[in-house]
């Protein structure tokens, strides 16, 4: 038996201005999130590239080409439910962030942490005023509160459309630090990317690639540089 399938019923997907935001309309139907509410954005750039996944959908609907309309919908029916907990469990991530945990050997990978990790982590400290202190090895050692602090304030003003974005930067990079980097354009986000995966990159150089690893580490780049996007659409 074949896998049933929704199939497309209208004609075309428009923006349509709505209170305090945008909304994507079917043939002049509003269209809804998963959870039958009403999918409002907060800009109309937003709006535009969810009307243009709708728009390019063909006989069936594939979600799996409408990335924007799933982070759209992440953010109404899941982040906007638990915004406190969710910004909370990002800023966490600052406590044992991945730039924090440095190699005392080999001197090639401990010389390429310092400088590639490394400003990134003044930045932090000067921009975030979140001077974070590193550590050798994989032993968690508790950041100053204080610091910690800062940086959860920072987390829990994001709105729901931005932390939803916010959380995947986050969650794959593995750094609340690269994560506002990426927010706050410090570098593109496939500079970014490849700063996060600086260890992975190392072990490549040395062992060989991996294909399946290869091949997942783009599909999450390309879900990294998405969230970046959808981040900025949330504030364009």
């Amino acid at each position: 038996m074949s896998e049933w399938k929704a199939k497309r019923f209208w004609k075309e997907a428009l923006v349509v201005p709505t209170e305090g935001g945008f909304t994507v309309e079917l043939d002049g139907r509003g269209v809804k999130t998963p959870a039958k509410r009403a999918l409002h954005v907060p800009t109309h750039a937003m709006a535009a590239v969810i009307a243009q996944e709708w728009s390019a959908q063909q006989d069936a609907i594939n979600p799996n080409t409408m990335p924007a309309t799933k982070t759209a919908n992440a953010a109404i029916d899941k982040v906007s439910q638990q915004h406190a907990e969710v910004a909370e469990m990002l800023a966490a991530y600052g406590d044992s962030d991945l730039l924090c945990y440095r190699a005392d050997t080999p001197e090639e990978l401990v010389a390429r942490q310092a400088e590639q990790w490394d400003p990134i982590l003044e930045w932090a400290a000067e921009v975030l005023d979140a001077p974070l202190l590193t550590r050798t090895g994989v032993m968690h050692i508790p950041q100053d509160p204080v610091v910690i602090e800062k940086l959860s304030q920072r987390t829990h003003a994001l709105d729901k459309f931005e932390l939803a974005a916010f959380h995947d930067l986050v969650g794959m990079s593995g750094s609340l630090v690269l994560g506002f980097a990426a927010a706050l354009d410090v570098k593109t986000a496939d500079e970014l990317w490849a700063i996060s995966r600086l260890d992975e990159l190392w072990q490549e150089e040395q062992w060989g690639e991996d294909e399946d690893a290869t091949a997942l580490a783009e599909t999450k780049r390309i879900a990294f540089i998405h969230a970046k996007r959808m981040f900025d659409l949330a504030q364009a």
